[in-house]
């Protein structure tokens, strides 16, 4: 009776406590911004520079360019293998243009293998999906793009979509590039005494 009565006292304690559980799907979660879930692929920032397929370490990831009017590599086929892989974020972190990103779908749940195997235009179409969840404006050019930034999601990330222009905090550009450093001082003569002039004329004899 007694273990009962205790049961009951540590299920009524929570009652009036803030809820956690959400009533998924129809509520989903809110992640952070370094949240690894399933890749987002952007194809307009590949180089074809093959990088996410070397690091990958079960060599989940495939990809095949081709050679453009410009004279550059241009994104063909992109496949990721999620049936074997790991979510690890290496691809992403070696990604010279942050191509490949992870974003906030978590959801691999299929009724058979060959549904994990993700291309191209599903890998992109999520990236698009995670921009409007986010409110990103995925017309805009990389240098504007920066500044719907906040510091927080700066401080996480390397580049931004592809921007070259130095971001300072806040989403805001920075001014100018940094000077350079001051050349030191030259260094001062000691002052000429009856002492000095007599040993340099002892070194000219």
């Amino acid at each position: 009776m007694f273990g009962l009565l205790k049961g009951l006292s540590v299920t009524l304690s929570q009652i009036p406590k803030k809820k956690y559980t959400l009533m998924y799907p129809e509520q989903k979660p809110e992640w952070p911004n370094r949240f690894r879930g399933i890749h987002k692929f952007y194809p307009e920032l590949c180089i074809v520079c093959n990088q996410c397929a070397r690091i990958c370490p079960t060599s989940c990831i495939s990809l095949s360019g081709s050679r453009g009017e410009d004279k550059k590599l241009h994104i063909e086929t992109y496949d990721i293998n999620f049936e074997i892989c790991i979510l690890c974020d290496l691809c992403t972190e070696v990604c010279p243009t942050e191509a490949i990103q992870m974003s906030d779908t978590f959801e691999l749940a299929e009724y058979n293998r060959d549904a994990l195997y993700k291309t191209i235009d599903w890998l992109t179409e999520n990236g698009k999906q995670y921009d409007k969840r986010k409110g990103y404006d995925q017309d805009t050019p990389g240098d504007e793009f920066a500044a719907q930034f906040t510091p927080a999601m700066l401080s996480n990330s390397r580049t931004l979509r592809g921007s070259t222009t130095p971001v300072a905090a806040g989403g805001a550009k920075a001014e100018g590039a940094a000077k350079p450093a001051a050349k030191p001082a030259a260094e001062s003569k000691p002052a000429e005494t009856p002492q000095n002039q007599a040993e340099k004329a002892g070194d000219a004899e």
